[in-house]
């Protein structure tokens, strides 16, 4: 609620013409709320009134009330007369006036002294008049809306710096408290690379940066490696099985580069394996029974290539569709038709089929069969 000095601070912007606005304004539902004194007046000059809303929500016009007053304050009622400097030198003292002359003076001295003590009363009790709106605050646009920018602040100094913690000598490993370290490292990490770069944060190698070597070599030591490549083998096999042979996703599950990845395969002796697990999803690919799964296949290009058998399979379905569409192309008007008949008598998604045709290149020469035919087929 709004206190009556606000209402009668806000109603004293307005002029005498503009009351019947603030009864059309107040009789009415708002359109949005909260709307303080000041919103009400910002409304009735023309602003928006979810936009006064919102700038009585954010506190808004309790600002632009605080910057009146003060300016109403500092602001002079009249602009003050300009005061000659003063003389760098002493000015000589009056010369003392007679003695008439002095009491004539003290008695008007008292009489300006008395006025001026009741003119400042009466400006006291006077009521204020205050600026409009418009010449207290501006109307904020977004183009005038001040923008907060990032500053360039100085790297932090002193105790408040950020200093990476010594790393551990290589030599540590090899002892034989290293022995649990690298146990608690292996039951966190997948493969070598991955325990290579969590213990190249904590520990420095034999020759500057811990490197695969200096890893491998503790791991011997400990009689740990074994482990390790047991660990490694079987999740090799079974990202390759989850993937469906597809190298690429097999390399972003583990973290690993196809570099990487092809050295790590190497070092365990699963190249045989990994040739047999792709080979048998390159036959499923190929051999696909249903017409839908082909058509879908289609679409996944990126798997095809990482297979090796993106030429072979679009070969084959392209083969295999030309003779599909020829069938259906007597009863078939355009390309949708077309499409449509082949989807039905196939139980296959005509979308799939429509897609298939324009991929494999096969539009423009359907369209000119069709017209041949319709041609054709006219009477």
């Amino acid at each position: 609620m709004a206190s009556p000095t606000e209402v009668r601070e806000a109603l004293a912007l307005l002029s005498e013409d503009e009351d019947f606005r603030v009864r059309t304004l107040t009789d009415a539902e708002p359109e949005a709320s909260p709307l303080g004194p000041f919103a009400v007046v910002d409304v009735l000059r023309g602003t928006a009134a979810s936009l006064a809303a919102q700038r009585q929500a954010c506190g808004y016009y309790e600002l632009v009330q605080e910057l009146a007053r003060a300016r109403e304050e500092k602001a002079p009622l009249k602009p003050a007369p300009l005061t000659p400097e003063a003389p760098a030198f002493a000015a000589p003292p009056p010369r003392p006036a007679p003695a008439g002359d002095a009491e004539e003076a003290s008695r008007g001295k008292g009489g300006k002294a008395a006025r001026q003590e009741a003119e400042s009363v009466q400006e006291r009790i006077a009521p204020r008049k205050r600026a409009a709106a418009a010449e207290l605050e501006p109307e904020q646009t977004p183009e005038s809306e001040p923008r907060f920018l990032k500053r360039d602040l100085p790297k932090p100094r002193g105790r408040f710096t950020q200093v990476a913690a010594p790393k551990g000598n290589y030599h540590q490993l090899l002892r034989a408290e290293g022995k649990e370290l690298l146990e608690s490292a292996l039951s966190q990490n997948e493969h070598r690379f991955s325990l290579l770069k969590a213990l190249s944060e904590q520990y420095s190698g034999a020759k500057g940066e811990l490197t695969l070597f200096d890893v491998e070599s503790a791991l011997d030591r400990h009689e740990l490696m074994e482990t390790l490549t047991a660990k490694e083998r079987q999740g090799i096999l079974s990202a390759y099985t989850d993937h469906r042979g597809a190298a690429g996703r097999v390399g972003w599950a583990l973290g690993l580069s196809p570099s990487e990845l092809q050295r790590l395969i190497t070092s365990l002796g699963l190249q045989q394996e990994v040739e047999e697990i792709r080979e048998r999803f390159r036959r499923e690919a190929l051999g696909a029974r249903h017409l839908t799964q082909r058509l879908d296949l289609l679409g996944r290009d990126k798997y095809l290539a990482d297979l090796g058998i993106k030429k072979r399979f679009t070969d084959a379905l392209r083969k295999e569709l030309e003779g599909l569409v020829r069938d259906e192309l007597p009863g078939a008007r355009d390309l949708q038709g077309l499409s449509l008949a082949v989807a039905r008598k196939h139980g296959a998604p005509q979308e799939l089929v429509l897609r298939a045709i324009e991929r494999l290149g096969l539009t423009g020469a359907l369209r000119e069969q069709l017209a041949a035919h319709s041609d054709f087929s006219s009477p």
